[in-house]
């Protein structure tokens, strides 16, 4: 499976870069974390809701997140919830610049109440804990998706 990722002219379907900037794309879901496998498997899921994957690691997110607004970004936290503490800011950016709980976002954890322990909890709209699985996760996406379409 190719899972898009982003060019600096482009973005990850082709487009050029400046039609898409500001505007959020609801059928997108920015897929973050370190494992590649884990990565794959959450793109999986997330295009069983008919929904089109975008695959980052937590270092080219942040470049992903300025070149659009998705509608909803899925986080793998890793072991201790903390991989993808470097995008919140660049999340927090992209819901002022979307003007709303734009990108809705959801933090796959280790633990129970990993949102409330964050400190950017209030950034973090689902919790799902791990392991990953279709039955959990897929309902989640659903429900983050159809809450932020307009």
């Amino acid at each position: 499976m190719s899972i898009p990722s982003f060019s600096d002219e482009n973005d990850a379907f082709g487009r050029p870069v400046s039609e898409t900037k500001s505007v959020p794309d609801f059928s997108r879901v920015l897929v973050v974390g370190k494992s590649p496998i884990n990565r794959v498997v959450m793109s999986k899921i997330v295009e069983r809701s008919g929904l089109k994957p975008i695959s980052e690691t937590p270092e080219t997110a942040g470049k992903a997140l300025e070149l659009f607004i998705p509608g909803t970004v899925v986080l793998d936290g890793g072991p201790d919830n903390r991989d993808c503490d470097c995008l919140m800011p660049v999340i927090a950016a992209a819901r002022r610049l979307a003007g709303a709980a734009t990108p809705s976002v959801i933090l796959l954890s280790n633990s129970v109440g990993a949102a409330q322990s964050h400190e950017l909890s209030s950034l973090i709209d689902a919790v799902v804990t791990k392991p990953i699985t279709p039955e959990q996760l897929q309902p989640v996406i659903d429900r983050m998706a159809g809450r932020v379409r307009p």
